[in-house]
This record gives C-alpha cells, structure tokens and sequence, in this order.
C-alpha cells in the first residue's frame, strides 16, 4: 500500500494524531481541492476550492498543528469518504 493510501486509510478512522500538513496531503490528493490564497493577510483561515467552485474554509491549527476530530468528521461526511 502506498503513504498516501495509508494516509487516507488513516484519515478515515477520525485519528487523534492527524496533522494539518496530512490533512492538506489528503485533500490534493482527493484531486477534489487546492489551497487559496486569497488576501494578503488571510489570517488562519485557509480555503480549498474545487473543480465545481465548492469551498472549503478550514481553520488551520496554531500553535499545534493536530487537526480536531470534529474537523475529521465534517470533512469525511462533506467528502463522503
């Protein structure tokens, strides 16, 4: 099995470890979603947007960079993965 296939693998069981750069790793490879820079200073909101003009705005962690489960269990249900 290849990392991004264990990264996805992982995703799926809503991890307590999962960091944000795993996260960003799983969206482009979804193909689904790429990060937007939109602003200057856009703050720690980050958007991803797809082919279909569908937005994402995530919170990205600071100072740690672990994503909340919560956050796991919106995108796999907004994903349906």
């Amino acid at each position: 099995m290849s990392k991004i296939k264990k990264l996805i693998s992982k995703f799926k069981t809503v991890p307590k470890d999962l960091t944000w750069e795993e996260l960003v790793k799983v969206l482009n490879y979804l193909g689904y979603y790429e990060k937007s820079q939109k602003g200057k200073s856009g703050g720690s909101r980050i958007k991803f947007i797809n082919s279909e003009l569908e937005i994402l705005s995530l919170h990205k962690p600071h100072p740690n960079p672990i994503v909340k489960q919560y956050v796991i269990r919106q995108l796999l249900e907004k994903l349906k993965l």
